[in-house]
């Protein structure tokens, strides 16, 4: 039995949650799969999936071996690394989560890089909050503003800029807001990023200023706020990356741009930086320059104002 080849299916299974889907991931047969996971449970001795009409799950087993499991095939591949690092080329999938906005940046970007890397696969999962990155097996997520979670590595790749924006419509039946203290008087679309719907923050450049909210809709995705406020449901903070294209249009008015909403970093997070394969290292560097290609997000430009 090739050992490596089994945990590779075995956490392939693990991943997509059924043997067909595993199967079809791998390009093999279903039975090849079974087989495979059937070879490493007889080498251990010891069942590592619990098999019943409802689906897969662990065992106590394979709960104990899955983490040893990622670290065996993450050393294998940084050794494959190693021995062919003049003209390597990343392959295998790659877990990242992303907020949506960012998410649908990068996703017009991907297909530059998996032309570059034929064999490399991105899984893109959209998180407005934190995920436990072990748990369910993320390699990279990027989040905005501090990262509290003191067991993960930082990379720290850009910079937020957003916009405090309302429609025509809204715009007509209220007039927009001059300063932070204003905004108690309308109508607010939360973006609820980790559970924060209760203020929101700004900057004149010289201070930062906070004022609370009562808002009459709240969404966990940033996209469904972005649809409120072209419906005229009321102000919304919104990504400059699905605002300005609005904006331009005459779709959406940016108020109160003496206040801007504050900037927050953004932050690509990964469990360990030992042993990181080649195939996360290269979408990890994918990020980084994706970021720094867009102004308003690059570290060089945090101190700008972006100018419509």
């Amino acid at each position: 039995m090739d050992i490596v080849s089994a945990l590779r299916t075995f956490l392939r299974v693990v991943e997509t949650g059924s043997f067909s889907a595993a199967a079809h991931d791998l390009e093999v047969t279903q039975p090849a799969v079974s087989r495979q996971v059937a070879a490493l449970e007889g080498h251990f001795n010891t069942r590592l999936l619990h098999r019943t009409t409802s689906g897969l799950s662990l065992t106590a087993e394979g709960e104990r071996m899955l983490p040893m499991a990622l670290r065996i095939l993450e050393a294998v591949e940084e050794l494959g690394d190693a021995a062919g690092s003049n003209g390597a080329t990343a392959s295998g999938k790659v877990r990242l989560s992303v907020p949506a906005p960012l998410g649908l940046y990068l996703s017009e970007r991907l297909g530059d890089l998996l032309a570059l890397h034929p064999k490399l696969s991105v899984e893109l999962l959209f998180r407005e909050q934190s995920s436990d990155m072990i748990e369910e097996r993320l390699d990279l997520e990027v989040r905005l503003g501090p990262v509290a979670d003191s067991s993960l590595v930082c990379r720290r790749i850009g910079w937020t800029t957003a916009f405090l924006v309302a429609s025509p419509a809204y715009l007509a039946r209220k007039a927009p807001p001059r300063t932070p203290k204003d905004i108690r008087d309308h109508e607010c679309l939360c973006y609820n990023r980790a559970g924060e719907a209760n203020a929101w923050s700004f900057s004149n450049g010289s201070e930062d200023i906070s004022v609370r909210i009562s808002p009459r809709l709240t969404a966990c995705n940033a996209v469904a706020i972005h649809r409120a406020a072209l419906a005229g449901a009321g102000l919304a903070v919104l990504s400059h990356i699905i605002a300005v294209p609005d904006i331009v249009a005459g779709r959406l008015i940016p108020v109160m741009e003496d206040f801007q909403p504050s900037r927050l970093p953004i932050t690509v997070v990964y469990p360990s930086r030992r042993n990181m394969p080649l195939r996360v290292k290269t979408v990890l560097d994918f990020l980084s320059d994706a970021i720094g290609q867009d102004p308003s997000m690059g570290t060089s430009g945090m101190d700008r104002r972006w100018e419509l």
